[in-house]
């Protein structure tokens, strides 16, 4: 294996020994970077500990920054990575802390580097947890149009019953408009109930009734939306990356990427012809 080949296996997948530390030793990163912009928002702790904190602040934002270049140094298709969803985050996190030697304040962006939090999903791509955080997540992106129809539904049913509440009550009993009144719809469908507005008429109780009684209903909803596809979710155990243009999400065994056709884990085919000749 190429020294590139064998970065890309330890910091884009998951599968060996290496991966996985890797990915252990990032998230820890993000999480005391993360602290540390946390401490430094505490005003006596940022008076007493400045210099402490400025100098690891720079340490993670070094070590950081390295971590970037070496992604897009590694993929054979930088500009895939740069814009990805990920490598927008990672940039982001960066950022600030170099535009604060120049524009002074930028440094509170720091905060963004929270978005780096986002980051310990990787670690559903341990294969342990690889084909669970698959199911819900492709469950999700399949369940979408539904649950989108289903919050236009309740939508719809707020907007109906807050009205209603509003004629009903009327301003006397805190309705005072029905902005107000579908406030406290949606309050009460969701079983909040934070009893800040409640009907006084027996009509208006009746209707509060229901709608509570609706809202447990109503919630079952998307949970069973999800477990439906869920069921559909196919099983991948994998956490292949493709080292040309970084897509995952191949099937077990594959041995092309299904997004631009190259070969994955080139250096195993190889070694598998080297031997297969040497026999």
């Amino acid at each position: 294996m190429t020294v590139k080949e064998r970065l890309h296996e330890v910091i884009f997948e998951a599968d060996t020994r290496e991966g996985k530390f890797f990915d252990i030793f990032l998230l820890v990163a993000i999480f005391l970077s993360v602290l540390v912009v946390m401490l430094e928002s505490v005003p006596q702790i940022h008076d007493d500990y400045y210099l402490e904190l400025y100098i690891i602040e720079w340490f993670f934002t070094l070590l950081f920054t390295a971590e970037y270049v070496l992604r897009i140094w590694i993929i054979k298709k930088p500009l895939g990575y740069v814009t990805s969803f990920y490598g927008i985050i990672d940039l982001l996190s960066i950022l600030p802390t170099y535009l604060s030697i120049f524009i002074i304040g930028s440094q509170s962006l720091i905060v963004i580097r929270g978005l780096r939090l986002l980051r310990i999903f990787r670690i559903l791509k341990l294969p342990r947890y690889i084909g669970e955080s698959d199911f819900i997540i492709e469950s999700l992106a399949r369940s979408r149009r539904k649950i989108a129809v289903f919050l236009f539904a309740v939508m719809l049913i707020t907007i109906i019953f807050g009205t209603i509440m509003f004629l009903v009550e009327g301003p006397e009993h805190g309705f005072t408009s029905i902005p107000t009144g579908i406030y406290w719809a949606i309050v009460t469908l969701t079983t909040v109930g934070y009893g800040d507005i409640s009907p006084g008429t027996v009509v208006g109780q009746m209707i509060a009734s229901f709608i509570m009684i609706l809202g447990y209903g109503i919630i079952a909803v998307p949970t069973g939306i999800v477990t439906a596809e869920i069921a559909r979710s196919p099983l991948r155990t994998n956490t292949q990356s493709c080292p040309t243009c970084g897509e995952t999400k191949h099937l077990n065994n594959a041995d092309f990427c299904h997004n631009c056709g190259n070969l994955l884990n080139a250096h195993l085919h190889e070694d598998a012809k080297n031997d297969s000749s040497t026999s």
